[in-house]
């Protein structure tokens, strides 16, 4: 996947997988319902919270991740393309996170949630009121799972 830009749409096809996941499992839209494909997918990526998502793979890669998440984790779109997103959690804190994970999966989306997460640098910082989700597509096939975060506290 390029990084997202107006030359390939912001990467409009995975935005709209994403807005269509969170509005399945949540009832919300991450921004306002008015927007075309298009426009959604640019203010997602330029947006004050942080999105990010990673795919079905046995040890999940990341596949998006929009500018404040990118700014977050302190990653350059190659870089993040090649993570685990495992390496988002520091070890430690990593087996609460699988847990997390499996959580979302069994029950499609969990909300509220709050965990240590790390960036490329080290640098710690603490996620509150997480929305983390399934990404479904239209005929409810698994593509990967998402996170949606507006707080942190650098720590």
């Amino acid at each position: 996947m390029e990084f997202p830009s107006r030359a390939n749409h912001f990467q409009m096809h995975h935005a709209e997988l994403l807005r269509f996941s969170f509005l399945q499992w949540t009832g919300n839209d991450l921004l306002d319902r008015q927007l075309d494909a298009l426009a959604f997918a640019e203010q997602l990526f330029y947006a004050p919270f942080a999105v990010l998502s990673h795919n079905t793979a046995s040890d999940p890669l990341f596949n998006y991740a929009n500018s404040k998440a990118l700014e977050l984790f302190e990653l350059d779109w190659e870089s993040l393309l090649a993570l685990p997103s495992r390496y988002s959690a520091e070890p430690i804190n990593r087996d609460e996170r699988a847990q997390l994970l499996e959580n979302v999966t069994r029950d499609g989306y969990i909300k509220n949630y709050q965990g240590i997460r790390i960036s490329s640098t080290g640098r710690r910082f603490q996620i509150s009121d997480a929305v983390v989700w399934n990404l479904v597509d239209g005929e409810q096939h698994k593509c990967g799972q998402a996170a949606y975060f507006k707080h942190w506290l650098y720590l």
